[in-house]
């Protein structure tokens, strides 16, 4: 044995992709139903980097309750029967930057509260995923009460709340850094 010290070089970072073609998609993972189901609506947007550029490689997950604000307790989420709302999905962008989920307009989960979608990003360069949300446009009042919004101004503000489409969908575009960068939460 030596008296001597080794000096130890840590281990480099890594980033949470784009390692995602093995083990992550499965069949009708953006599908929280069927298209075409009773009060289904296509919620969609772009992921942009920071040169406002799209993401061709990111995945999205959310989680969300029903339309009656009913959050979904039931185990099999991975397993897409195609009537089932399982209130869980997992989409993975297109190399236009393109995500789309086929879900339900959430329910408040109190009386009075906005109802939100949460949202989990999975991009290249990131060193851990980012969590947000996105909220629907229409109820203005809950929106002023909510806590999360009140708390931002208003141009941060806008950043987490979708557009609606003429169809009745949703659009909502992640930026992931710069100029209209998306609000990300920090869970400790």
């Amino acid at each position: 044995m030596s008296n001597q010290t080794t000096k130890l070089v840590p281990t480099p970072g890594q980033t949470v992709g784009p390692f995602y073609g093995y083990a992550l998609p499965y069949e009708k993972d953006n599908e929280l139903l069927a298209p075409g189901s009773p009060g289904s609506i296509r919620l969609q947007g772009t992921v942009y980097d920071g040169a406002g550029e799209p993401v061709p490689d990111a995945i999205l997950e959310i989680w969300q309750p029903d339309a009656d604000g009913n959050i979904v307790k039931q185990t099999g989420s991975l397993v897409r029967d195609g009537y089932t709302f399982t209130g869980w999905g997992r989409g993975s962008v297109g190399y236009s930057g393109v995500y789309t989920f086929t879900t339900v307009n959430p329910g408040p989960t109190s009386p009075g509260a906005a109802p939100f979608i949460s949202v989990v990003v999975f991009a290249r360069g990131l060193m851990n995923r980012l969590f947000t949300r996105i909220y629907l446009p229409e109820n203005q009042e809950a929106l002023a009460k909510d806590p999360l919004l009140s708390s931002l101004d208003p141009e941060r503000r806008r950043t987490l709340i979708a557009r609606r489409d003429p169809d009745g969908g949703l659009t909502w575009d992640v930026r992931l850094q710069g100029e209209g960068e998306t609000v990300f939460l920090d869970f400790q």
